[in-house]
């Protein structure tokens, strides 16, 4: 007897899918059977990754919209609903460390910068799952998955505002799990290691590469469809017993390293990137 996902019948969401982690994720709903919209600021990859999954006989949408903008959000889950006739998924996988912010000391982060990267990365994801918890709770209950960070795993020199509000949303699912539990619906959160993404790739040197895949465990990187497979699997009825956690994804690395205290490695570490 086969034990498969099926998610016939389902209706996703997923944010920041026009690339990396939330492009990956997005695919594997859709050949698990979900209809998906795909998010991104940027309308030519929402449509690039929608156009993929229709290839592969899925069903998709795109909607570009910008996530820290309070109305986009709501626009985003109302039209999200209407394109697919529901919402019982939603990945909230919009993140970033602003161009402007980058990595550095703790002591030289200014106000203006914890306000801009807590406000890009808590606060946009708070105001997404607040929208798509109203939709759910009003329409019998679903999944809220939340992308954040291994980061939030153990110290991260040079990255203490980012990892911070990442850190900040694992304590958001609990709490949102206590409030709308009652209500059916399940808050989740996966926390990833550092996936060899576009953005990484260009990022680190492939020495800091080797380095990273030497500290772990596993003697890995975490891939993109790593993170496709495990998110199915947390929103499916598999997985139903599951809410209020966050699940360590990162080849071990968080039981034997801690992120170097430098930046040797690392190119252009102002670059702004969505999450993972």
């Amino acid at each position: 007897m086969a034990v498969t996902i099926d998610l016939s019948g389902e209706t996703a969401l997923v944010t920041g899918a026009g690339a990396g982690i939330g492009r990956e994720i997005a695919l594997w709903l859709a050949r698990a059977g979900a209809q998906v919209t795909i998010n991104d600021l940027i309308e030519e990859r929402a449509e690039s990754v929608a156009l993929e999954i229709q290839e592969e006989s899925g069903v998709a949408y795109a909607v570009a919209a910008d996530c820290r903008d309070d109305k986009a959000v709501d626009m985003l889950v109302e039209e999200s609903f209407r394109l697919m006739g529901g919402l019982s998924i939603a990945v909230n996988n919009v993140g970033m460390i602003p161009a402007s912010r980058g990595l550095k000391p703790f002591i030289d982060y200014q106000g203006d910068d914890w306000r801009d990267i807590i406000d890009q990365n808590l606060t946009l994801s708070a105001l997404c799952g607040r929208a798509e918890a109203e939709l759910m709770v009003s329409n019998g209950g679903g999944v809220i998955l939340f992308v954040t960070s291994g980061e939030t795993t153990r110290p991260s020199p040079y990255n203490s505002a980012y990892s911070a509000s990442k850190a900040a949303i694992n304590h958001l699912v609990s709490t949102m799990a206590v409030e709308l539990g009652p209500s059916g619906v399940r808050v989740i959160a996966i926390a990833p290691g550092t996936t060899l993404t576009e953005t990484v790739a260009a990022a680190f040197t492939e020495e800091r590469l080797e380095q990273i895949v030497a500290s772990t465990p596993l003697r890995k990187m975490v891939e993109h469809d790593e993170l496709g497979r495990l998110a199915t699997f947390l929103v499916s009825d598999l997985a139903r017993c599951i809410t209020g956690q966050f699940i360590i994804a990162d080849a071990g690395a968080f039981l034997s390293r801690t992120r170097p205290g430098n930046l040797e490695g690392v190119r252009g570490a102002t670059s702004e990137e969505t999450t993972k």
